[in-house]
């Protein structure tokens, strides 16, 4: 099974010895995306979870599709966030781009995030 390394400009680079994702046969990992700006490398602190979460899962979707997959491809995804009482915005977000795939996922509530982030998602996705 071949193990290839994805790297997008469209997505924020690795802040640490880790790849952007992974595709390995038909499967990509896409690694935890917080709310850099790809261009600048700034992490958002609008202080809006909203706009942070959107960030987050644009920045997953530079990345899936970079590996040659969409969001309606990803089967299951982990969510970190900082404050579980901001759930439910989190959630309003999340629902309104994984609208057409609901994929299968994890939500903890972490004591804290790199950079001082306030949510990190990942995404595992499969592709024909």
């Amino acid at each position: 099974m071949s193990n290839t390394t994805i790297q997008t400009s469209n997505a924020p680079a690795a802040i640490g010895p880790y790849s952007q994702g992974k595709k390995a046969g038909n499967t990509i990992y896409a690694s935890g995306q917080l709310a850099f700006n790809p261009a600048t490398g700034e992490l958002y602190n609008g202080g809006d979870i909203k706009e942070e979460t959107r960030i987050s899962l644009m920045n997953l979707k530079a990345i899936l599709e970079a590996g040659g997959a969409t969001l309606n491809d990803v089967v299951k995804c982990t969510v970190y966030i900082k404050d579980m009482n901001q759930f439910g915005l989190i959630n309003e977000v999340y629902g309104e781009v994984f609208k057409d795939n609901k994929p299968a996922r994890v939500c903890v509530e972490v004591a804290r995030l790199p950079k001082d982030g306030n949510v990190e998602i990942d995404a595992i996705a499969v592709v024909d």
